[in-house]
């Protein structure tokens, strides 16, 4: 049994266009709105590979960059606890789509983030907590995605 439930809403909202309608593939549209209660709305579109707007935000990006964003504030959270001061976290996530018998997944996700870290502070104490993060990050239990953490401390 559940000790907590939190919910999280998100509205998806698509329209068919004047580019064609779902009886040709190839036609119709991709985009569509995804809107919070109170925050901004975000128009997507599918992945160029499926049609969709290069210029536009795709749920592939947004996988791949929820898995590093949860990585990130687990990361800092135990930081936190552990006494570590972080001066900056860049991550270069990269996702990658597979398809194998006919099945497409993401298969993979890469995450690589250098963290930046006060002097005085010990690297391999820092490198730990990476993986410590993976662990405890319920984002990357949510999926079934290899995720990949090639990390580096940086001390300044």
């Amino acid at each position: 049994m559940l000790e907590k439930e939190h919910f999280f809403h998100a509205r998806l909202e698509w329209v068919e266009g004047e580019e064609g309608t779902t009886l040709d593939y190839e036609a119709y549209r991709r985009t569509h709105i995804v809107k919070f209660p109170g925050k901004p709305s975000i128009a997507l579109s599918a992945a160029p590979h499926y049609h969709g707007n290069p210029q536009q935000v795709h749920p592939e990006e947004l996988l791949t960059a929820s898995l590093a964003s949860s990585q990130m504030l687990t990361y800092l959270a135990l930081a936190t606890g552990a006494g570590i001061r972080v001066l900056a976290y860049t991550d270069e996530a990269e996702g990658v789509v597979s398809e194998k018998h006919q099945m497409v997944s993401i298969s993979r996700v890469y995450l690589r983030p250098k963290i930046l870290v006060v002097t005085g502070t010990d690297p391999e104490k820092g490198l730990a907590l990476v993986q410590k993060a993976h662990t405890q990050c319920f984002i990357a239990h949510s999926v079934h995605a290899e995720i990949i953490i090639q990390p580096e401390i940086i001390v300044a």
